[in-house]
């Protein structure tokens, strides 16, 4: 090699070194950061205190101890629904909105509808959608970016409103004491497992046979042998879902209003007879995209022929004005939201100034909401039934109360209480009723939606 090449050569490499170096972090600023952390006797009582009691504790605001639990307009309800260890909240928030009008128009005493049978034909036409889209984009390989997708996401025991109105549509409704509760629905993580093992499994034989040349008619055939295996697991974890049953109504006092022998598909047309698919629209808050446009998000779905999930973005005025019309009628709404952020779960209290971590460690956390939707620090992680607006003298909400799904020893007797601060903050999505929505906002949810990619981060299935 010539001495000039050696050189370059050389010098080449200092300077990668030299930039590298310069990059990362030196003795020299660790001497620094030392310097700057010379603790004071006030700050050193800090450090003890935090190494002691943790972060929040000492990050709670002390004037936020006091709220008041009066709303000027309530949709009356009875119990508290329990989803316990599963993801099912998006489904007991749907059912709690439908009884609710149960509960009002035949004056009965605590009722629900059974949770467990809308979840078995869920997971059961989830793993259906899954599978056909398998089959759908055979052709596409394994490091596509929706092959990938569909693969990290085979199933899940989340979902959104869209799905409650496929699913009842379809199947209808049973009450809870027809099929209730198994241990297996109120614990789902490894049901979750194997059903999602299986899945991955059934998906790569189906790619093979598909690479292989295998015709459509077989590969479907293939999947229904698939899915009758799929079914057997469900049926096992969860019981078999009735056809026919026979059920009493009763008031408040336990008396017998009727007793009737209903298919699931009677009974909801019998106690809910609203057409969900058409009666309701979902709006979302998201100032990281325009407002007054309609969105639809690809795959998001139950149901392989049911509706992607669609949506109008609104500001969060038109949302609020919307939901205090239908609380004013005595209609509760099904809300999702970023549920952990600032919650006060002793006291089922929610408020942007419950934790001031700033203070406490001497920063600032200035992001807003757009913001910490485009940096992944926020987004819809629950859904639950808004049903109490508290208004003040000019008709402006002061704070927000949701029933919730997590029992009725958690939070403010099952409840969770939201200034309106909060919900501007953390509140995403809310599904009203086509009569409560002005005509101007109708008229936009009859666009043409734009359509989003299944794996947008803003669109993460409710838990």
């Amino acid at each position: 090699m010539k001495y000039i090449e050696i050189l370059f050569v050389f010098c080449y490499v200092f300077t990668v070194s030299v930039s590298a170096q310069s990059k990362g972090i030196t003795e020299l600023q660790l001497a620094n950061y030392r310097k700057a952390c010379a603790a004071t006797p006030s700050e050193k009582a800090l450090d003890n205190a935090v190494a002691v009691n943790g972060l929040k504790v000492l990050a709670t605001s002390a004037n936020n101890a006091a709220y008041d639990t009066h709303f000027s307009n309530e949709v009356k309800s009875k119990g508290i629904t329990n989803q316990l260890k599963s993801g099912r909240c998006w489904l007991f928030t749907g059912l709690n909105v439908l009884r609710a009008k149960v509960i009002s128009k035949y004056q009965t005493g605590i009722f629900t509808f059974s949770q467990n049978y809308c979840f078995f034909y869920d997971q059961l036409e989830k793993s259906n959608l899954f599978l056909q889209s398998i089959i759908d984009n055979a052709g596409k390989p394994m490091d596509d970016r929706l092959v990938e997708w569909l693969f990290k996401n085979p199933i899940s025991d989340g979902g959104q409103f869209t799905g409650i109105s496929d699913l009842i549509t379809k199947y209808g409704l049973v009450p809870s004491d027809v099929m209730p509760e198994t241990f297996t629905s109120n614990n789902t993580a490894d049901y979750a497992k194997v059903i999602s093992l299986k899945l991955r499994e059934d998906g790569l034989v189906l790619r093979r046979m598909a690479a292989a040349g295998t015709k459509d008619k077989d590969l479907t055939a293939k999947k229904k042998e698939m899915l009758e295996t799929i079914y057997k697991i469900l049926v096992r974890c969860f019981g078999m879902p009735p056809q026919k049953f026979t059920w009493t109504l009763r008031d408040e006092k336990g008396n017998p209003l009727s007793t009737k022998e209903y298919t699931p598909q009677s009974f909801y047309k019998e106690f809910v007879g609203q057409d969900l698919q058409h009666d309701y629209v979902m709006f979302m808050n998201d100032p990281t995209r325009p407002f007054y446009k309609t969105y639809q998000i690809d795959l998001d779905r139950h149901i392989y022929d049911g509706q992607n999930w669609t949506y109008v973005n609104l500001p969060m005025e038109d949302i609020k004005a919307m939901a205090i019309a239908s609380i004013k009628d005595s209609t509760m709404m099904y809300l999702s939201c970023d549920v952990g952020k600032e919650l006060n779960s002793e006291k089922g209290f929610e408020d942007a100034g419950n934790y001031n971590y700033g203070a406490l460690l001497g920063t600032e956390f200035p992001m807003d909401k757009k913001e910490r939707i485009m940096t992944f620090a926020s987004g819809s992680s629950h859904a639950m039934t808004l049903m109490a607006v508290d208004l003040d003298a000019n008709g402006k909400p002061v704070k927000w109360m949701v029933e919730n799904s997590w029992g009725e020893n958690y939070g403010y007797k099952g409840h969770i209480i939201m200034t309106d601060k909060w919900f501007d903050e953390y509140v995403f999505r809310l599904v009203v009723n086509k009569k409560y929505i002005p005509q101007r906002i109708l008229e936009m949810a009859r666009q043409k939606p734009t359509l989003l990619p299944a794996w947008d981060p803003m669109f993460m299935q409710e838990q």
